[in-house]
């Protein structure tokens, strides 16, 4: 009898609360032994904990402007003020507050810009690795064309038709990156559906709607992680350098882009106006793609090692 018990145990099926912890665990030990992925995750938590503190963190309001200390240098510089620490711009606003309060707006267009490309392209991608023929063929081309113009060029053109502007900017954006969702999502959806699960599916009667979204798609996600990431760091960075041209937000908003954009006038007389701006947007960038590196050694059993 007692055989015949432990024998029942060792049958019973995982449960999927299991199943999650498991992969959990399996996805932080592959995530973990990349140490630049890591140093990359917590400077990105900083940096939205940064940005959700803003208001009860920055010393000044972004857009106050402080006659008496225009272009004052950081603290640690001659002439230097512990009132604004990392000094003031060409109109006196602190340039500390500003940093701050820019990564609300970095981190969000980061977000929508990734959500609004991905959204888009998983639809398209889907329609078009599913059905194939002459709508793949259609949406194939136009994805060709998009991707032949380069990407800052293509958005700055359709800033132009919208007009200048942070939204305008976010949509133009999003246009340039959705090209690369769509690749992905076709490529995955044909590796995908002529396998036995998908077979099986439609011989009992699945939609083509249900087929596609709730059996085939979630198979195909670790990749479109992957590039979410990666597009979140060029969404920051496309934003910034519209920002700079004065195509993406205008002023006074203190997106670092925009804030390299009124500086540049004074680089050889204050470094630090151009220089904390230029910082931010590096840091920022680099730490969301060595994160992403990460999430791709983590999620793509080729590279993970034994």
């Amino acid at each position: 009898m007692a055989d015949v018990t432990i024998t029942q145990k060792a049958a019973e099926p995982v449960s999927s609360a299991q199943m999650r912890r498991q992969m959990l665990k399996e996805f932080w030990f592959y995530f973990s032994e990349n140490r630049g992925a890591v140093i990359g995750l917590f400077v990105f938590l900083f940096l939205v904990l940064v940005a959700v503190l803003a208001p009860v963190i920055a010393p000044h309001s972004p857009f106050e402007q402080y006659r008496e200390a225009v272009l004052k240098p950081p603290v640690w510089a001659a002439g230097g003020s512990a009132t604004y620490l990392l000094g003031t711009d060409p109109v006196g606003r602190d340039i500390l507050s500003r940093l701050i309060y820019g990564a609300q707006y970095s981190l969000f267009v980061g977000l929508v810009v990734t959500t609004l490309s991905l959204i888009s392209g998983i639809v398209v991608g889907l329609l078009a690795g599913y059905y194939r023929g002459w709508l793949d063929t259609i949406i194939m081309r136009l994805m060709d064309m998009i991707l032949a113009v380069p990407s800052l060029l293509l958005a700055l053109v359709l800033v132009t038709i919208l007009g200048p502007g942070l939204n305008s900017a976010m949509i133009a954006i999003a246009v340039t990156l959705q090209p690369h969702f769509v690749r992905l999502t076709r490529a995955a959806v044909m590796a995908e559906k002529t396998r036995d699960y998908v077979t099986a599916a439609r011989i009992a009667g699945a939609s083509p709607f249900r087929l596609m979204f709730r059996t085939i798609l979630p198979n195909c996600t670790a990749p479109l992680i992957v590039q979410a990431t990666l597009s979140f760091s060029n969404a920051i960075l496309d934003a910034a350098a519209l920002g700079f041209l004065g195509m993406g937000a205008q002023p006074p908003t203190p997106e670092w882009g925009t804030m390299l954009a009124e500086a540049r006038e004074f680089i050889l007389r204050a470094w630090w106006v151009v220089t904390f701006p230029g910082l931010a947007i590096l840091i920022t960038v680099l730490a969301i793609n060595l994160m992403g590196d990460g999430l791709r050694d983590a999620l793509d059993p080729k590279l993970k090692r034994s």
